[in-house]
């Protein structure tokens, strides 16, 4: 929405597609900010947060990139205030500014104060901000249909998408001078999650399909606290208002792997660490299978006026109140870092020869796409951060490219052949396996194959098993052939998408011999930056991986080069 909003104040035709309504978009989940180098609440500067990214990607994050989001932050922020997103305000009527995991001043010195925040509902602010924005603009939304495949000519050039109404079952060819892939992730692949249902991994699926690499997904990362046993994100902005992680005794075991920023260590340092203390035995509760969150110190007006959706998680979810009693919480998928590979304007590159080439027509940005500024692991509050600066962007090429284009390309005489026998074969199905029950086994062997801790053992089993759930995938049987609102039609597309998210996930990983944020296998403890310091290409077909190098010079300031990560 970032994306079409300069779109349509710049008088082009747009139109946005989306699987759900608008305001039900998963970026409604976001809680805890979005970073920023305001100094509003401590002293800051864009090379603090810039540095502070590096360090949190283990590396691997584009540093040209990078430069580019961290030095636009303050603006885009600005940009949205001044749209009327409804952010905190301190005191004197700045926007309040609360602590995140991994922000740091001067290089890792002390934690800083950079996540701009409305309340824990800033993604709700964000989404509902943007929305205005575009119904204001006149922006066209086609609601509650769903893209099926890309359309693509001899050229390889994106002529738009074939895509499903869900009210009537009609199927379509959608033709736009630019198609830009905004889809979110596929966390639903896992069997605890903090997304949403919805995010299947759709625009991932329609590109590896269409020939184009998928690009870092064996990383992903686990947000910290989930809550046990119900997988809801409890923001890491309670940890940036004080909260504190304990283990079955008590104590504040942080202190102990990340002395300087204790709590507000980076997420996969805490998974991990988190982790470890349940391996030692230090867990909470009768299986002491978890941690405890515990803000009770924090004081009832705080918790109140700076995290009520989460007193409210709490008491929904796990059943406390978390003013007078701690929440129980385990590492829980979060965020994909890997996706469709883009440069900095939003296009996405495909690699030929050595070299990144632009795939004419086609951009993407958001948690889909791979620019890559989070490299292997993804800072807090650069999610939201991302969405904004790389959609402005994204746009804003777009306008310029699209001026030179004096009409259409014509769509090659088979554009829905592909989409329309996916659906032809779903609807002549007389046998074969119901969908959730391969959709169940995808999410169980991610979970175990692909978790928090990995071993070599565990993601060679995985890629075979998977081998074997892509076979069953295209034996799905679809028993209600009806068109209007087919659910059942729907999920059974989700999942062709989903095993592809699955396949690029374990083979990637499987493949990649070292630790480096949150892929971190048992049987190589260490970083290999000699070795490994490189992106990895997952294609579809026949499973084959390719790599690129790492972005090491950023844009106007010196390379940050690499070190062993402390905090």
């Amino acid at each position: 929405m970032r994306a079409s909003l300069q779109l349509a104040r710049a008088g082009l035709s747009v139109c946005v597609l989306s699987k759900v309504f608008p305001t039900r978009s998963h970026t409604v989940a976001a809680q805890g900010g979005i970073g920023a180098s305001l100094g509003n609440m401590s002293p800051d500067n864009w090379e603090w947060h810039f540095y502070d990214t590096i360090k949190g990607s283990d590396w691997l994050g584009d540093q040209d990139a990078i430069e580019f989001m961290c030095r636009e932050a303050p603006n885009a922020v600005y940009e949205l205030e001044h749209m009327g997103m409804p952010f905190d305000r301190n005191a004197d009527g700045t926007i309040y500014q609360r602590p995140f995991g991994g922000h740091t001043a001067n290089h890792g010195e002390k934690p800083v104060q950079r996540a701009c925040a409305a309340a824990d509902r800033t993604g709700h602010a964000l989404l509902h901000t943007l929305y205005q924005q575009n119904v204001a603009a006149k922006t066209q939304f086609f609601v509650e249909w769903m893209a099926l495949d890309l359309t693509r000519d001899a050229d390889g050039d994106v002529l738009g998408v074939t895509a499903l109404e869900m009210e009537t079952g009609d199927v379509y060819i959608l033709e736009g001078k630019t198609t830009l892939f905004a889809t979110g992730g596929a966390g639903r692949i896992f069997a605890a999650s903090t997304n949403a249902f919805i995010n299947t991994g759709d625009g991932l699926g329609m590109a590896a399909r269409s020939g184009i690499a998928l690009q870092d997904m064996e990383f992903w990362q686990f947000h910290p606290t989930g809550v046990a046993g119900a997988g809801v994100l409890i923001t890491e902005g309670v940890r940036g208002e004080g909260g504190i992680l304990r283990n079955s005794n008590g104590e504040r075991f942080m202190e102990r792997y990340a002395p300087t920023l204790k709590d507000l260590a980076p997420r996969d340092f805490v998974s991990r660490s988190m982790g470890q203390e349940i391996i030692e035995g230090r867990g909470v509760g009768p299986n002491k299978d978890h941690i405890l969150l515990d803000l009770s110190h924090i004081g009832a007006e705080t918790i109140t006026k700076r995290l009520p959706s989460i007193r409210e998680i709490a008491l929904r979810f796990a059943n406390v109140d978390c003013i007078k009693e701690p929440i129980p919480v385990v590492p829980t998928i979060h965020y994909q870092m890997g996706g469709i590979p883009t440069n900095i304007n939003g296009q996405v590159v495909g690699t030929a020869k050595g070299h990144e080439e632009v795939v004419n027509g086609f951009y993407a940005v958001g948690e889909c796409s791979c620019v890559s500024v989070h490299g292997a692991n993804r800072l807090g509050t650069n999610s939201l951060l991302d969405l904004v600066v790389f959609g402005r962007a994204a746009g804003n090429h777009i306008v310029k490219h699209v001026k030179d284009m004096k009409e259409h390309k014509p769509l090659p005489a088979d554009a829905a052949d592909f989409a329309l026998s996916r659906l032809d074969k779903l609807d002549k199905s007389s046998s074969g396996e119901y969908t959730q029950v391969i959709a169940g086994d995808i999410r169980s062997t991610m979970q175990k194959h692909a978790g928090v801790f990995r071993t070599q053992k565990l993601m060679d089993e995985g890629v075979k098993e998977l081998e074997q759930l892509k076979e069953r995938v295209g034996h799905v049987h679809l028993k209600d052939k009806s068109s209007v609102f087919n659910t059942a039609r729907v999920e059974a597309l989700e999942l062709a998408n989903m095993i592809e998210v699955a396949r690029a996930t374990m083979v990637s990983a499987q493949a990649r011999q070292e630790s480096r944020g949150a892929h971190a296998p048992g049987d190589y403890p260490h970083r290999d930056d000699e070795n490994w310091l490189r992106h990895t290409l997952w294609f579809s077909e026949g499973d084959c991986l390719d790599y690129k190098p790492v972005h090491m010079q950023p844009l106007t300031v010196d390379t940050v080069p690499p070190k062993p990560r402390t905090f």
